[in-house]
């Protein structure tokens, strides 16, 4: 099965499942509901679900079983994008192609989406966490990846900097905290989930965040047609690799990551050969 079909596969199988919860959504008042699943369903590469999915059943694991946990992460995820997207925070009218929430239901309903949908992870984890040990481990791992340790941190620092300077150092940590550590997290608990040490997945999840988030600094100053709005970067003065780099520099840093990535999964002791497809094509979006 080449990697095409088979990323498709999972994404399917998830789609289904996402499907499914959102037609199980008991919400009122209608417009909170809508607004939630206008973002949940509006599609998307699905990628974090994707490499929850594939990376358990690279590691002998039924993942028919653990979809909930799958779910979670993409509610998690669409609400970091619907409140991303706020005038207060990137002030971008586009997501995925489509109007972001705030321009279809306004800026309090978005608001309000996006903390619903968060919500509704955390019942999810703690649901699935009263099953045993390891999955208490595993929602434990999303929450933190998700929280003031992990992406709010990093969507701060994001703020932070934005029209002022910063290191080599302070752009890294933006990078892991904002996108590394939520591409990370479902890996680890795939990992945690199989009975796996998940230190290398865990170091490579985090080094796959980092070309994710390098390769979106450079769609933004290159590319014509995305998602998002092309140019927004610049435009509210975000702290980026072209801007502490240029673009040469953050390309050739890309490449560093794609090696990185792919040296990593060398030495974790069974067949990744689609996580090393997933590589790929993250790595060419910027191409």
């Amino acid at each position: 099965m080449n990697f095409q079909v088979r990323y498709e596969l999972y994404r399917a199988f998830f789609e289904r499942e996402l499907g499914n919860f959102c037609a199980g959504m008991e919400i009122a008042p209608p417009v909170l509901r809508e607004s939630m699943q206008y973002s949940l369903l509006a599609g998307g590469k699905r990628i974090r679900p994707v490499l929850f999915l594939s990376s358990l059943d690279m590691l002998g694991r039924e993942y028919e079983q653990e979809l909930l946990f799958a779910v979670a992460i993409e509610c998690i995820h669409t609400y970091s994008l619907i409140h991303d997207d706020l005038p207060a925070m990137d002030n971008d009218d586009l997501r995925r192609g489509k109007p972001s929430n705030h321009v279809v239901f306004g800026e309090a309903n978005a608001i309000l989406a996006g903390d619903g949908l968060l919500s509704c992870a955390m019942e999810l984890l703690l649901s699935e966490a009263g099953r045993d040990a390891l999955h208490c481990k595993a929602a434990q791992i999303l929450a933190h990846a998700a929280g003031v340790q992990g992406m709010v941190a990093g969507q701060s620092a994001d703020l932070l900097f934005e029209d002022r300077e910063g290191t080599q150092e302070d752009l890294r940590f933006i990078h892991i905290h904002k996108t590394g550590k939520m591409i990370a997290a479902p890996l680890i608990m795939a990992a945690t989930l199989a009975g796996r040490e998940g230190d290398r997945l865990a170091r490579f999840g985090e080094t796959l965040g980092l070309l994710f988030q390098l390769t979106d600094d450079l769609l933004d100053e290159t590319a014509t047609k995305l998602g998002k709005t092309p140019g927004k970067d610049r435009e509210e003065g975000k702290f980026t690799a072209v801007r502490l780099y240029g673009k040469t520099r953050a390309a050739e840093l890309c490449e560093q990551y794609r090696a990185n990535c792919h040296e990593l999964l060398g030495g974790i002791g069974v067949d990744a050969e689609f996580l090393h497809g997933i590589v790929e094509m993250v790595a060419m979006r910027a191409l």
